[in-house]
């Protein structure tokens, strides 16, 4: 094949990709398995089926897998943004860092005392397969969205175990194994950097924002690019100064996610696009990195099996179980983030730069976190539907809305708050005259219910899933909020 063919086959492949990334959702709908997963198994069998498909380069293979996680991480970010974060906070550090190095150990015991791995690798394959993907949660619910705290602890814990995760595989692997010392330079590089990368994400997230608000650029298309070069800007930074730049980038996009800034939903909108995109990528690289053959043997499939069986009903339960014992969870919430964790492309991630260190049977190793994997995203995720429907927990269908009615101001318009009605909040069934005896001077400027815009009269009652826009002084925000049921 000559290099005009070649390069038409990798359009043709990278086109398809990018098709399918815009389809996933109406494909998972239909097949009821996350679309990443049938992405991995594709690419996994054309690169043994077709010989002019070849596996990229480890070189390759990280610096994708890098750039497709700082989008995903950026965007997760700013879906949080830091209303909801502070106000699971807790809960997402607890399960996000402690969570992670319990399930870390506890899957290092297994494979050490049940499969006769040795210590060190048994840590190394543990600490690949603990971060979790709500990405993957998410696709399979479809259209529904989780309400409530749990949502925002399954998004948060993946942002943070996602870098705990990384950074602990990279202090691993240079630390060449385990000793006392080891551990001691293990703990020191790991604190190093998630404070480097969380500073780093603070203060230039903080910038960023600053950037946004006071810097106008001539082009509406260019307000998304800037940030986009700026979340990249920033984990280059984070990186070169020996500090976490994923958790840079996360942290960047929660100082921006609720944040008031010049075209913010079309910001929000390019970077869940891209990060979708980026996800379906990379699942495509990671699966022509998969040596299906290695794959059959038993020795690769069922440490696999098992050690997925187990994250999912004994390890996982037990290490989260426990960070969330002081935290006020309805039941069913509670145990859907048990039950909730399932595996993405970071763990495959991880795979892989253990076997780019070369570590003793490292294509054994890395057979093993596909395998786990492909089971959690394969068994686990396809029940979490059923788990979600029997647990009852508390869920809003998303419609997609093509139609929007907008004014373009040259300035940032004062007082203009922006709720959807809780179910059970002070809101739901209150007349748009009585909202005023409850917060003060307002005005209800428009109402949307079910896709439609509801006429705004004094009798107009609210109901459950309304979005309201109301006109009021902005210290009147908090009030509104707790009346609205927002979190």
């Amino acid at each position: 094949m000559n290099d005009s063919a070649h390069y038409a086959l990798i359009v043709l492949f990278s086109s398809a990709l990018g098709l399918i990334a815009v389809l996933a959702n109406r494909l998972t709908e239909r097949v009821k398995v996350p679309v990443a997963l049938l992405v991995l198994i594709g690419a996994a069998v054309t690169v043994r089926a077709v010989p002019a498909v070849q596996a990229p380069s480890e070189q390759t293979v990280e610096r994708v897998l890098t750039v497709a996680l700082v989008l995903v991480l950026f965007d997760g970010g700013m879906h949080i943004g830091q209303r909801r974060f502070r106000a699971a906070m807790g809960p997402i550090l607890s399960v996000g860092v402690l969570g992670t190095a319990l399930t870390v150990a506890g899957a290092a015991l297994l494979l050490h005392y049940a499969f006769g791995i040795n210590w060190y690798a048994a840590v190394l394959v543990a600490t690949a397969v603990a971060p979790t993907d709500p990405a993957v949660v998410f696709a399979v619910l479809g259209k529904r969205e989780i309400a409530g705290r749990s949502g925002a602890i399954l998004e948060g814990e993946s942002g943070a175990n996602d870098p705990v995760g990384i950074s602990l595989m990279a202090s691993l692997i240079t630390a060449g194994g385990l000793s006392a010392a080891g551990f001691a330079e293990v703990g020191t590089e790991f604190v190093l950097q998630m404070a480097i990368g969380g500073a780093v994400g603070v203060i230039g997230g903080r910038a960023l924002l600053v950037f946004m608000r006071r810097v106008a650029l001539p082009s509406e298309g260019l307000y998304p690019l800037r940030t986009l070069a700026c979340s990249l800007l920033l984990y280059g930074l984070a990186t070169l100064a020996h500090g976490s730049g994923f958790l840079a980038v996360f942290a960047a996009g929660i100082m921006l996610g609720d944040a008031h800034a010049p075209y913010k939903p079309e910001i929000k909108r390019f970077h869940a696009a891209l990060a979708g995109l980026a996800e379906i990528f990379a699942f495509a690289v990671l699966g022509l990195t998969v040596d299906l053959r290695i794959l059959t043997h038993p020795d690769v499939w069922i440490p696999g099996i098992v050690l997925g069986l187990a994250l999912t009903v004994v390890i996982r339960p037990l290490a989260v179980g426990a960070c969330l014992v002081p935290v006020e969870l309805r039941r069913n919430e509670r145990l859907f983030i048990l039950a909730a964790g399932l595996k993405g492309a970071v763990p495959i991630l991880l795979g892989e730069f253990l076997r780019a260190a070369h570590i003793a049977d490292a294509e054994r190793l890395y057979g093993i976190v596909v395998v786990v994997v492909a089971f959690s995203v394969l068994v686990q995720g396809s029940s979490v539907p059923g788990i979600a429907r029997l647990l009852r927990l508390p869920m809003r269908t998303v419609e997609t809305q093509p139609w929007e009615v907008s004014v373009r101001l040259q300035d940032e318009p004062q007082g203009v708050h922006r709720f959807h009605v809780a179910a059970a909040s002070g809101a739901e069934g209150c007349t748009i005259e009585d909202l005023g005896e409850h917060v003060g001077d307002i005005w209800v400027s428009m109402v949307v219910r079910n896709a439609g815009l509801v006429p705004v009269r004094g009798d107009t009652a609210l109901r459950a899933g309304d979005e309201v826009v109301v006109l009021a002084d902005p210290e009147l925000h908090e009030a509104l909020a707790d009346l609205f049921g927002a979190e």
